[in-house]
């Protein structure tokens, strides 16, 4: 199992990965390797942390890291935030996304990077050293700052570029989707259906 950078060789072969990974997960359909896509065209990607993890000539992991902004009302700072994941269904649950996230993370902190935000499962990235933003008075926009939002989380390389101070993290607009144009782009991709599960995340 080798982790690398992501090439343009990779493109066709991540987003069919990160769609298969995603599909009805969260939602009926996805809309992840979408964003994967766009993301290589934007300024926000960070491309130093673009990695896939291969194995046996077939890319199996990927990961991506851009960088958003945090609102503290009268001043915007950069921030950094991991995501899209995605792991091939054949190898989930044996480590492989630990490896990935582990290592990209690492190479975060290498290059002083001062912290790492994370929309996902407060159990899984726990393991990693996140913990819930709240904590140092962030928030996801669209949230409510009144209560603490488990699913939105930080690993601190260096709590000392921290501001003391409340304010709002908001995600690269390219995570921005329209889902007509989601569905003109998977044209492109063999048809799948669209369930509704009970397992899905439920609109507020």
């Amino acid at each position: 199992m080798e982790i690398r950078l992501e090439n343009e060789n990779d493109y066709l072969e991540v987003e069919e990965l990160v769609r298969d990974s995603f599909w009805n997960v969260y939602r009926p359909g996805a809309f992840e390797h979408y964003i994967v896509h766009h993301l290589r065209a934007d300024e926000s990607l960070i491309r130093d942390l673009a990695y896939v993890v291969e194995e046996d000539n077939k890319i199996i992991g990927h990961i991506n890291y851009s960088t958003g902004f945090i609102d503290y009302g009268g001043e915007k700072i950069d921030a950094v935030v991991l995501g899209p994941v995605s792991i091939h269904k054949d190898y989930q649950n044996q480590g492989v996304g630990s490896k990935l996230i582990s290592f990209t993370l690492d190479l975060a902190e290498s290059e002083k990077i001062p912290f790492v935000f994370v929309i996902g499962d407060e159990n899984y990235y726990h393991r990693f050293g996140f913990e819930s933003a709240s904590k140092y008075g962030l928030f996801l926009e669209g949230t409510d700052t009144d209560d603490e939002c488990p699913f939105f989380m930080i690993r601190v390389f260096d709590e000392c570029l921290l501001k003391i101070e409340s304010g709002i993290f908001h995600n690269p607009d390219v995570f921005d989707v329209d889902e007509n144009d989601v569905d003109e782009f998977d044209k492109r991709f063999e048809l799948r259906e669209k369930l509704v599960l009970d397992t899905q995340l439920k609109e507020l």
